[in-house]
């Protein structure tokens, strides 16, 4: 009989489920759209049982579909968006209150005093920029504000996780309260150098250890998901990892200096630079990718908030095009955006800017502008913000980067694949399967249970797509990149002016 392995890839805005075969190809995929609710200027939050309905709704669609059985299922991997915070009661399993999304920006306030009270400490013990989107200010922000999960902890009612941990706890019927240490290094919780949780932040953060999630290899079996909830069948959840990283690992840049860019809702550069730890620079973190055995791979990264939630505006709020395939069509329309710069500063600018306190701009905007231009400039805006995430990363690591490999539902986008190639002035390495987040946490479900071997042989399995060169001369591309840097000083700091 054939196995199969099963990735979940709990997204921003998609969830998506994908069987694979023992040749990494895909049998089934399935993809679910998750709705996000903006309650506030600047907040952001996801209701934590409509996470699992959609997590469940994707796994029976693909298991239908695809006509496997569950039993034909060897194990099951999850990758999952970053650093959005759930609380839940563990006597009942409920959850209290809507998941505060890693785009929220309720607790700039306090990251504001922490960064003036502590914040070189912070960055040396954890490896990581103090900005909102850290799950640990976000938990110091609900136990200052929140009531009801101020009584629940303080009566030792509640527990606290990630996307990852609330899944597994659901999945396997409340056995297993787990996070791995790709989940927790950018937390602002977790000592980069000891590889725990930091007793100082915690206490001075006044988080009990209590509600945090047990510490794990990115690759082991945690735990066995419920056959009264996961359609009759008893199976491992043996791969846990964020999907940044997860989609280094589906890309197979195993070797320092690799290094993988990551689209979805917002967009990440990550270089993988081994077990060396390089100290946090600007602009920059320094994250594990995974852990594996007693193996810990490091990176650095950096990160955008808003990419492609920028065309799901365009879609959703705008009504400019019906749907994320359709602009490339439209960019593809007109010869350039006719001077028009997008900086889609929604929730903030990331790396290397890190304000909070910017928002979303157009710019040049003239009465011969037309929604094609607009469109164009919102996917042109895309590969300006990864440049500045790969001038960070190169300035950190202090070495040439020749090529990018990438990753996620914005690579299959040829319009920006192209561009980004032209703007960064290097090759741009498209995999077959460019979902690389849920393939990355098959392979490290497939290698938890003995389905694959080794590294080298899920490697061996990536195959290339397509590559794209760069075609725009070095006075083209750096005058268009300083219209974009012109643009972004424009947006710095808008809600202080």
């Amino acid at each position: 009989m054939a196995r199969y392995i099963l990735g979940i890839d709990q997204g921003t805005t998609i969830t998506k489920a994908v069987i694979f075969n023992h040749d990494a190809r895909i049998v089934s995929s399935e993809s679910v759209i998750n709705k996000l609710y903006f309650p506030q200027p600047g907040w952001v939050e996801q209701d934590p049982d409509e996470i699992l309905a959609s997590t469940l709704k994707a796994v029976s669609e693909v298991l239908k579909n695809s006509r496997i059985t569950p039993e034909d299922i060897d194990a099951v991997g999850i990758s999952n968006q970053l650093m959005t915070t759930i609380f839940w009661n563990k006597n009942t399993g409920e959850a209290v209150g809507r998941a505060i999304s890693w785009q929220d920006d309720r607790n700039m306030p306090l990251c504001e005093e922490l960064k003036a009270a502590q914040e070189q400490e912070l960055i040396s013990k954890t490896g990581a920029h103090i900005f909102q989107n850290n799950s640990g200010t976000k938990i110091r922000w609900l136990l200052n504000h929140d009531k009801s999960i101020q009584r629940g902890v303080a009566r030792g009612e509640l527990l606290f996780g990630t996307v990852d941990t609330w899944l597994i706890w659901k999945l396997s019927g409340g056995t297993a309260h787990v996070t791995d240490l790709s989940n927790a290094c950018l937390s602002l919780m977790f000592n980069t150098h000891t590889l725990t949780y930091d007793d100082d932040i915690l206490r001075d953060f006044g988080i009990p250890y209590e509600i945090l999630p047990e510490l794990h290899t990115s690759s082991e079996v945690y735990a066995y998901t419920d056959p009264d909830l996961f359609f009759g069948a008893r199976l491992p959840i043996a791969g846990d990892i964020g999907d940044q990283f997860s989609a280094v690992f589906g890309a197979a840049c195993f070797n320092p200096g690799q290094v993988l860019c990551n689209i979805g809702t917002g967009s990440s550069l990550t270089l993988n630079t081994g077990k060396r730890l390089y100290p946090i620079g600007d602009g920059v973190d320094s994250p594990i990718l995974w852990s594996m055995e007693d193996e810990i791979t490091r990176a650095i990264g950096s990160w955008t908030n808003t990419s492609g939630a920028a065309i799901q505006w365009f879609r959703d709020e705008l009504e400019l095009i019906r749907d994320p395939a359709e602009a490339e069509v439209l960019a593809n329309r007109v010869p350039d955006t006719l001077g028009v710069y997008f900086v889609p500063a929604f929730a903030g600018l990331g790396s290397p800017y890190e304000d909070a306190y910017a928002r979303g701009s157009f710019f040049g905007i003239t009465q011969g502008t037309s929604k094609n231009h607009l469109v164009r400039a919102a996917l042109e805006a895309m590969a300006y913000q990864i440049r500045d995430s790969f001038e960070a990363v190169k300035k950190s690591y202090n070495a040439q980067i020749p090529e990018i490999h990438i990753g996620g539902g914005g690579s299959k986008n040829d319009f920006l694949m192209q561009f980004l190639s032209d703007i960064l002035g290097i090759p741009i390495k498209r995999p077959v399967i460019y979902e690389s987040s849920v393939l990355g946490a098959s392979f490290l479900a497939g290698l938890a249970t003995g389905y694959w071997e080794s590294k080298e042989e899920v490697g061996s399995l990536v195959r290339l797509d397509r590559q794209f060169e760069p075609y725009l001369g070095e006075d083209e591309r750096e005058a268009l990149y300083h219209g974009w840097h012109k643009a972004v000083s424009r947006t710095i700091g808008w809600l202080k002016n």
